[in-house]
């Protein structure tokens, strides 16, 4: 186990570094110069030549690649003062040290995540498995078309249906905001819970037919079929085998939504108005604030590639027949 989990971390390395040099050239190619972001208006020939020297892009451009990412192991000094490890750079619209910003707006984004993430597992799973129990019978086709009708829905045209009815129209809920949970717990569960509620809808719905189908699946293998001829329960082989064997591909799809929501939400962030990862990501590609993109996207990434890591590693747990090698 060791020796694969260091294989995949060293192959994730590698395509972290990869990422950040094709997004830092091609940042580039783009035919405007980074300075003019940072000298504003009323800007003269003399302020653009500070500001370059300052932020090192009179260097070759390979000169500065290597600089920022040595920033990432070891920090760097700027004219604004000095960025300790891990430095992504100063913004060039803000001057606000990158990291920190990245910081600022993660709780926000991890709160989003795993508050929405907690909800629709536990109620696609759950209705999942209730339809494929009761398979053939109006509970499962009630649950079926429900799910296809949400899963074939966007989080920017159902949350604003849902902020109009139970914000702007009947006073039911408040808008959704940010208040860090450590200040107030319950401000910060209720400034979310439409969020939350948007986002269960049509993820629910994917875990819902995702479930159901590996669950009926899983009914017809013949380890189960001889559980059941052996005189065990239907409820302890329904839990003891089928469920866990219907894990595995559940299992994939929530790393590859729960690394995709770390990286930042940016439908979410947007509808709801919320400032996430997304939205910053988005902020900084309008202005053109490379050492923000580059921080952001390889903050994202890294999320990405940790939960696909983490996913791999528990296949061995669920199933036994699988090994890492």
């Amino acid at each position: 186990m060791l020796k694969y989990l260091s294989r995949r971390l060293l192959g994730a390395i590698v395509i972290l570094i990869l990422i950040s040099a094709f997004t830092f050239f091609l940042f580039f190619a783009i035919p405007q110069d980074p300075a003019m972001l940072s000298c504003g208006r009323n800007c003269t020939e003399g302020n653009l030549k500070v500001i370059r020297e300052q932020m090192g892009l009179n260097d070759p451009v390979p000169m500065q690649y290597w600089e920022f990412m040595k920033g990432i192991v070891a920090g760097r000094d700027f004219a604004v003062g000095h960025c300790d490890a891990p430095c992504f750079g100063v913004s060039f619209d803000s001057e606000r040290n990158i990291w920190d910003t990245i910081m600022d707006r993660l709780p926000l984004t991890v709160s989003l995540t795993v508050g929405g993430l907690l909800i629709f597992l536990t109620v696609g799973i759950s209705l999942g498995m209730i339809a494929a129990r009761k398979k053939g019978t109006l509970i499962d086709k009630t649950v079926s078309s429900a799910s296809l009708v949400f899963s074939s829905m966007q989080i920017y045209f159902l949350g604003p249906i849902v902020l109009g009815l139970l914000v702007y129209n009947t006073g039911w809920l408040t808008a959704p905001k940010y208040e860090p949970i450590s200040e107030n717990p319950v401000a910060w569960a209720s400034g979310l819970l439409i969020p939350w509620f948007v986002m269960s809808l049509i993820f629910t719905a994917n875990y819902t037919r995702m479930s159901r189908s590996t669950m009926i699946e899983q009914l017809q293998e013949d380890h189960v079929r001889t559980a059941k001829a052996k005189g065990m329960s239907r409820k302890y082989v329904f839990f003891r085998y089928a469920w866990r064997g219907s894990l595995i591909p559940i299992v994939t799809i929530i790393g590859v939504d729960l690394g995709s929501l770390l990286s930042g939400a940016v439908v979410t962030e947007f509808t709801f108005s919320l400032a996430g990862l997304g939205r910053l990501a988005v902020d900084s590609v309008i202005d053109k604030d490379l050492p923000m993109t580059m921080g952001v996207m390889l903050v994202g990434a890294a999320f990405i590639l940790i939960c696909n890591i983490v996913v791999d590693a528990l296949y061995a747990f669920i199933d036994p027949r699988v090994r890492l090698s």
